[in-house]
């Protein structure tokens, strides 16, 4: 998860990397070590700081965790109970919760339950001869660890001499998962409760159901006090093992000693077929699609037969929490979530995973699985590639060499603007002098000295234009010393060198400046100048009309201009004027989309819109509701309506109309019919517009720099990366950049961090560039 204004940079020593989860009573920071530890550290919340009652709790849980050292739980590394907000490290544990895992990938079986049942069972039997019970053993507390599972949050344990913090009247557990003397007399409880909460987990891995399940945490609670459990999707002899240790009496369960036993003899023994390590995920879940299949749909959507799911084949991928010297044929098989917080009612900060998963989204890959069925999908990387990360402050070899970070520290001003162009990357942005950066290597090729002597350095912005020909198009806004009034230019620089080729004066109020059909449309008032990219000169004019702004876009090799007054009442019409490239003639078109209506790219010659429900851009709930399809060769219009209201970022992607919402959920729909072609979740916040490779993905990024990618045509979940910015900053305006580079991807984050990844090894670790 992205860092929060306010988050602390560092703590005790560990550098923040990123937010894990936050819960009612701290947040969970994932954190690093200077040697490269990474670690998992629970921050309390400001306002129980004070609070010495809460501190006496913390405290608790610190010692307690310190007590327990088993090859199932997960230690301490650090703590100060004493800082002003208390804080506890961890061992950072890879993997998902059990509860993610069940909801995911459907209820354990075989070697993969035996694992879980018997690791369990040895993580209570450390936690119980350190003088411990739990007290909250619940599928969020479990973390589904490469190496067998983990039991985490002690928030609400206690050693089991010390009953003096245990108040009567609060009900401190989570009911599904709460033994009978817990509801009754929280004072009571001893290891046999972590006993019946274990049977209760264990019958919701092996069912996906809790044995109490019920419409309420009452009900439940009151099936848990007086109704046998429901164990008849539990096969025997497991069964029989379970309903002992679901006894409502304490001293009639089984003791840990012989439940290994028991258990052990119940679960069957791995096949030797079976692989030796737990298989986090065995299929993805199946986006929501509908019932029927969309004939009129531009691109048939259903999975290619022979694009295998991708995974990590990569032996040097070493995704987050990895330790070096990991088997490869072990990294291969690792599904590494960030851990989040978890649900619990009193110091309830459990680590649990993102769905998705960095590097991981599919099946595993069969035996015939290879190196050239995964480039099928993800293409060729250009020669020489190799990933890496750098930032727009880097020190060029050419031009001016260093530029700082902004004393107020880096991405504050930032913001790049950037296009990818024959090799290279080009960037802006505010405060940002215009530079090239090679996108094989990441080495920072040159960066301009275009900024007027004595301008402030924040009174100065760029914006990539576009490249075409060997010229790199930028737009420059320049504040005056007043700060009341702007000089906006558009200047060409040489590709090669960034030397200075021309510029000419912009004045943005009616149009905005754009590469489009080969040509650089210069705004000037009323009038859009064509210019030549390679010298600046004039190739034609057209006239904007009176009290309009003209977005120009190019769609099958012509150039029109999509013009909506601002001074018109918001149910005007808009107009769809067609510009000859070649000498500027306009020529209205008796079509065009309404008022209320977004471009989202064009399929085969065509405008796509997506139109929302409001004319009033102010409108706090406005989502789409519609799509709009122009083509402006013929006059031909469709109007189709959504199956239901969609929000967020929207851009065309292989044929289909991918909505990006703000919660990282993403839906699709064709654009000849409205209809809803898949539906994915992702874990990205506020991912940017969905953007297509040249093959069948298509790519989402964060402001922290996480990516995501997903199969255009059936929306199956391929994997997401973890964060590679160095700071994110909040607000809507902070969008991410995502570049495709042939068979590797570009991507720039809003503080100023610019990386690549390799689609079918996203894991690779990038290098300085």
């Amino acid at each position: 998860m992205a860092l929060h204004e306010g988050d602390p940079g560092s703590l005790g020593g560990y550098r923040i990397v990123d937010r894990l989860g936050a819960g009612g009573m701290g947040v969970v920071y994932r954190a690093r070590a200077g040697s490269g530890r990474e670690v998992a550290v629970k921050v309390v919340h400001a306002q129980y700081a004070e609070d010495p009652v809460f501190r006496t709790r913390f405290r608790q849980e610190i010692a307690a965790v310190r007590r327990v050292s088993g090859a199932f739980t997960a230690p301490v590394v650090d703590a100060d109970p004493e800082a002003p907000r208390p804080w506890m490290a961890t061992q950072y544990v890879p993997g998902r919760p059990l509860s993610a895992r069940v909801r995911d990938d459907g209820p354990l079986a075989g070697a993969e339950l035996r694992r879980l049942v018997l690791g369990l069972v040895e993580a209570l039997r450390d936690i119980h001869r350190a003088g411990v019970v739990h007290r909250d053993l619940k599928p969020a507390n479990v973390l589904m660890a490469e190496d067998g599972p983990r039991v985490i949050d002690f928030g609400i344990s206690r050693a089991a001499e010390n009953q003096a913090l245990t108040e009567t009247g609060h009900m401190m557990g989570t009911p599904p998962f709460m033994s009978p003397e817990q509801l009754a007399d929280a004072r009571s409880v001893g290891p046999a409760s972590d006993v019946f909460s274990l049977a209760a987990l264990v019958v919701f891995a092996a069912t996906g159901r809790g044995p109490f399940d019920a419409d309420s945490p009452y009900l439940t609670a009151y099936r848990v006090m007086s109704e046998e459990p429901d164990l008849t999707a539990v096969a025997e002899p497991l069964r029989a093992v379970l309903s002992c240790c679901l006894a409502k009496q304490a001293a009639a369960r089984p003791g840990l000693a012989a439940l290994a036993a028991e258990f052990a003899a119940a679960l069957p023994e791995p096949a030797p077929a079976e692989l030796p390590t737990v298989l986090h995920r065995r299929t993805d879940p199946e986006p929501t699609r509908p019932p029927t299949p969309d004939p009129a749909a531009s691109v048939p959507h259903r999975p290619p037969a022979a694009d295998p799911a991708p995974a990590v084949t990569d032996p040097d991928a070493v995704p987050p929490g990895t330790a070096d010297g990991v088997p490869a044929r072990r990294r291969r098989r690792l599904r590494v979530p960030l851990a989040a917080v978890g649900l619990a009612s009193v110091l309830a900060v459990a680590l649990l995973a993102y769905p998705g998963g960095p590097f991981r989204g599919g099946a595993e890959p069969g035996a015939g699985s290879s190196p050239r069925s995964t480039a099928t999908r993800w293409g060729a990387l250009p020669d020489g590639w190799r990933p890496w990360r750098t930032t727009v402050y880097a020190v060029a070899a050419h031009g001016v060499k260093r530029f700082p970070a902004p004393t107020d520290g880096p991405g504050h001003p930032g913001q790049p603007s950037c296009a990818l162009n024959g090799g290279a990357v080009y960037c802006g942005g505010n405060s940002i002098l215009p530079m090239r950066v090679d996108a094989v290597t990441g080495r920072t090729v040159w960066r301009t000295g275009t900024q007027p002597p004595g301008t402030a350095r924040n009174h100065y912005d760029s914006r990539v234009v576009g490249v075409h020909d060997g010229v790199v198009l930028v737009r420059e806004n320049v504040l005056n010393a007043a700060g009341n009034d702007t000089t906006a230019t558009v200047a060409a620089f040489a590709a090669d060198d960034g030397r200075r080729l021309w510029s000419r004066p912009a004045a943005d109020a009616n149009a905005a400046a754009v590469l489009v059909g080969g040509l650089v449309l210069v705004p000037d008032g009323l009038t859009v100048t064509a210019r030549s990219p390679r010298d600046g000169s004039a190739r034609w004019s057209v006239p904007v009309p009176a009290g309009h702004h003209c977005d120009f876009l190019g769609a099958g090799g012509g150039v029109y201009a999509d013009c909506t007054g601002y001074h018109t009442p918001s149910g005007a019409r808009r107009r769809l004027i067609a510009v000859d490239p070649a000498d500027g003639s306009a020529r209205p078109l008796g079509v065009a989309p309404p008022v209320t209506a977004d471009y989202a790219g064009t399929l085969d010659g065509r405008l796509v819109y997506a139109a929302r429900r409001s004319a009033d851009p102010s409108a706090q709930d406005n989502p789409y509701t519609r799509v709009e399809v122009i083509d402006p060769r013929t006059g031909a219009r469709g109007t189709h309506a959504l199956a239901g209201e969609y929000r967020g970022r929207v851009a065309m992607a292989h044929g289909v109309l991918c909505f990006a919402d703000s919660d990282g959920r993403t839906t699709a729909v064709s654009p000849l019919t409205g209809r809803q072609v898949w539906r994915t979740a992702t874990t990205l916040e506020q991912p940017v517009a969905p953007v297509a490779d040249a093959r069948s993905s298509v790519f989402l990024a964060s402001a922290s720099g996480r990516v995501a990618a997903l199969d255009a045509h059936t929306g199956r979940r391929l994997w997401e990366s973890y964060p590679r910015a160095g700071t994110v900053l909040s607000g809507d305006y902070n969008s991410p950049k995502l570049l495709v580079n042939g068979g590797a991807l570009v991507v720039t984050t809003p503080d100023g961090t610019l990386f690549t990844l390799d689609p079918a090894r996203p894991g690779r670790n990038p290098a300085p560039a």
